[in-house]
C-alpha cells in the first residue's frame, strides 16, 4: 500500500512540476511578444526620422518575425496584428488606410514563420532558419499584394507588387536575412525561449 501511495505521490508530483514549467513557459512568450510589440511601435519611431526608411528597411517586420521564430505561430500573429495596429493608434504610422494592408501582412510574417519553424526539420539549424524566414516573407508579400488589390480596386499592378514588395525594400530584406536567423539561433542557445 505504502509503495503504491509513493508511486501516486511522484507521479502527481511531476505532473505539477511540468505544469509550473509549462506556466512559466508560457510566461515568458507572454512578456515576449509584449516586447515584441513595444518594438513595432519604437522601431518605426526611429527608422522614420529617415524619410521613406520605413519603406525601405521594413523595422516593423523585425521584431514580428523574431516573435513568430522565438514564441511560436499563435504569438507571432497576434504580435503582427498588433504591432500595427498600437503603431497607428499611437503614432499614425502606418497610415488608417494602410493598415488592414500592414496588419494582414505582418500576422501572416507571424504566423507563417512559427508554423514553419515548428515543422520543419531539416536537420540543419540555419537551413531551417533561413528557409523559414524566406518562406515567411514571400507569404507576407503575397497576402499583402492581394489585400492591396482588393482594397485598392484593382489598382495594383504585377509590376507595382514587385517594385513595392522587393525592389523598394530590398535593403530591408538585407537586414532581415543577415540579422534575424543568428539572433533567433543565439536566443534559442541562450535559453531564453524554449
Amino acid at each position: 500500500m505504502k509503495t503504491v501511495f509513493r508511486m501516486n505521490a511522484v507521479f502527481f508530483e511531476r505532473k505539477l512540476y511540468k505544469m509550473s514549467i509549462k506556466k512559466v513557459n508560457q510566461t515568458r512568450k507572454n512578456i515576449l511578444t509584449a516586447i515584441f510589440v513595444a518594438l513595432c511601435v519604437v522601431l518605426p519611431l526611429a527608422f522614420h526620422l529617415i524619410p521613406n526608411a520605413g519603406t525601405v528597411f521594413l523595422p516593423m517586420h523585425i521584431p514580428i518575425l523574431l516573435c513568430g521564430m522565438l514564441c511560436g505561430w499563435q504569438y507571432g500573429a497576434v504580435c503582427g496584428l498588433l504591432g500595427p495596429f498600437l503603431s497607428c493608434l499611437l503614432t499614425s504610422m502606418p497610415a488608417i488606410a494602410y493598415l488592414p494592408v500592414m496588419m494582414i501582412e505582418c500576422c501572416m510574417y507571424g504566423l507563417i514563420s512559427g508554423v514553419m519553424l515548428r515543422y520543419l526539420h531539416t536537420g540543419k539549424t540555419y537551413l531551417n532558419l533561413y528557409l523559414t524566414l524566406i518562406v515567411a516573407m514571400i507569404c507576407g508579400r503575397v497576402a499583402s499584394g492581394i489585400v492591396k488589390y482588393v482594397l485598392f480596386s484593382g489598382g495594383l499592378t504585377l509590376n507595382g507588387w514587385i517594385v513595392s514588395g522587393f525592389v523598394t525594400c530590398f535593403p530591408g530584406i538585407l537586414i532581415q536575412l543577415a540579422l534575424i536567423p543568428s539572433i533567433v539561433y543565439f536566443l534559442n542557445k541562450s535559453g531564453i525561449v524554449k
